[in-house]
């Protein structure tokens, strides 16, 4: 176990939302268990207490009512350079050319005390194009989407949406995991280009958000075009992150996920997990709804390129039973275009665990995984290496929310269903000489994953497998220092690597 990890205990509590925010010191309190608030009126009052690491995640609920109301209060702390634990591809890649591009990120707090989850989903469209195409433009350069979208699906799957066809008031670094959008400023007030304190940022922005590797902000309105699922009509949101697993080894230097081809545009889109697991500490207002949170399991991603593949899937988790230490899931997979001028797809897929303190990686290049995907409720993959073998099983009864993501076709569009309610189970073996299962690492258990399927068409189940040619798993596969090749010549260095 990590001993940084089980140093506080998390809490979580939901209330009705009457105050309002300050930046106090109150989140360097030591953890107190608080009444736990539903709407306007109170249940019988109870003492929560969690412990992410030695005894899985898990809470136990003790009949003691307390006093008073232990808010918490999420502290800022700017991005240092050279962070610990910094993955390849955090910056921002847009290369400032005019082909076409998105990139997107995902950031997920998951609370076990209440059994409730937070996406956070931002994306941007050509920002070559500050602005919607003008008719030349559309001439000159084709059909394009623009904007900057943000959406949050959050509790009880509810989903809220905010989207502009313009993108001149965000920003990104190329560099670092920072970024964020202005929709609405302060009158008089400068857009923020660069990530700035709290207070300034509330004093600047109406509407928008900022995030970096360790803080989360932001107010966000839904924009009225949503009339298929039940959603939200206001979320604001502060907290702050200690990231614990990057996507490697602790201690070792973090891996890109894709390989090191990644630094190229090839094979996209891209992806990389920027964090598979961190602790985090604040509050989310979700409409009438405060839900705070201490050390609460969360995680982050990101993808970029010319367009999402044509099907995917997608299975995460940082929400466990029946572990002795930390434990972060995620296996994906896509049907994605090979480069070239003709329409060619091949399946790609990885699975990566990560588990006190060690990294355990699935992927073409050193492996294979297969796959069986329902087009909604039943998520079978399996993968094996040389040394060990790892399957899950996820199913949900829940009907799912759906979500949008940037299309080459349609832009940001509803084009994927997710839910944050999937039953899970996670094994994880060594294997013997012959191949048969050896000593059984994990063995766990979660009803708070979160699974998806999107693109199409899923007429019936997707059975898959990687199947990578030879000559690519040796290349993608070389132990290609790109960071430190362009270390010799920094002026030569992509963006967001």
């Amino acid at each position: 176990m990590l001993p940084s990890v089980a140093a506080v205990p998390p809490l979580c509590f939901s209330a009705s939302y009457t105050d309002s925010y300050t930046f106090t010191a109150a989140a360097r309190l030591q953890f107190s268990a608080p009444e736990l608030r539903f709407g306007k009126k109170f249940r019988h009052p109870f003492a929560v207490k969690s412990v992410f690491g030695a005894d899985s995640i898990s809470s136990s609920l003790v009949d003691e009512p307390r006093k008073e109301i232990v808010h918490v209060e999420p502290v800022y702390e700017p991005t240092p350079p050279n962070r610990p634990i910094r993955t390849p591809h955090s910056g921002y890649h847009f290369d400032g050319t005019s082909r076409k591009f998105f990139e997107g990120w995902y950031f997920k707090v998951s609370i076990p005390e209440c059994r409730q989850s937070f996406c956070f989903m931002y994306s941007v469209e050509n920002p070559a194009f500050r602005k919607k195409l003008s008719t030349l433009e559309e001439v000159q350069y084709g059909p394009r989407f623009t904007g900057v979208g943000a959406q949050i699906l959050g509790a009880d799957d509810k989903y809220i949406c905010q989207y502009t066809e313009e993108s001149q008031n965000f920003w990104g670094n190329r560099d670092e995991l920072t970024l964020g959008n202005t929709f609405v400023a302060q009158e008089k007030m400068q857009p923020p280009k660069k990530e700035i304190p709290p207070q300034e940022f509330n004093r600047r922005v109406v509407e928008g958000f900022q995030v970096t590797p360790l803080w989360h902000q932001g107010f966000i309105r839904d924009d009225g075009r949503t009339n298929y699922t039940e959603i939200v009509k206001t979320a604001r949101w502060a907290y702050s992150t200690r990231p614990v697993y990057g996507w490697g080894n602790v201690g070792s230097k973090q891996k890109s996920t894709a390989g090191w081809l990644a630094a190229f545009p090839v094979f996209e889109p891209h992806w990389q997990i920027c964090m598979a697991g961190g602790l985090s500490t604040g509050w989310i207002e979700w409409d009438d709804k405060l839900y705070e949170f201490k050390n609460a399991p969360s995680y982050s991603e990101k993808n970029w390129g010319a367009g999402f593949p044509r099907k995917w899937f997608w299975v995460q988790c940082n929400v466990f039973e029946g572990a002795d230490g930390e434990v972060a899931l995620t296996a994906a997979g896509g049907l994605r275009q090979v480069p070239g001028l003709s329409e060619t797809f091949e399946n790609a897929a990885l699975f990566g665990v990560h588990y006190d303190g060690a990294f355990y990686e699935f992927v073409p290049w050193n492996g294979v995984v297969n796959w069986e995907i329902a087009p909604w409720g039943h998520w079978s993959i399996s993968a094996e290496n040389e040394m060990y073998t790892v399957e899950l099983e996820a199913t949900t009864k829940d009907p799912g929310t759906t979500l949008r993501a940037p299309t080459t076709e349609a832009g940001l569009a509803p084009v994927c269903k997710d839910t944050c309610f999937a039953d899970l189970r996670l094994r994880l073996w060594e294997r013997r000489y012959d191949g048969s299962e050896g000593k059984v690492i994990l063995d766990v258990t979660s009803n708070m994953a979160a699974v998806e399927v999107g693109g199409g068409p899923w007429f019936t189940t997707w059975k898959g497998k990687t199947q990578t040619p030879e000559i690519i798993k040796r290349v993608v596969g070389l132990p290609v220092d790109v960071e430190g090749m362009f270390g010799l010549a920094p002026f030569l260095r992509p963006p967001g690597l």
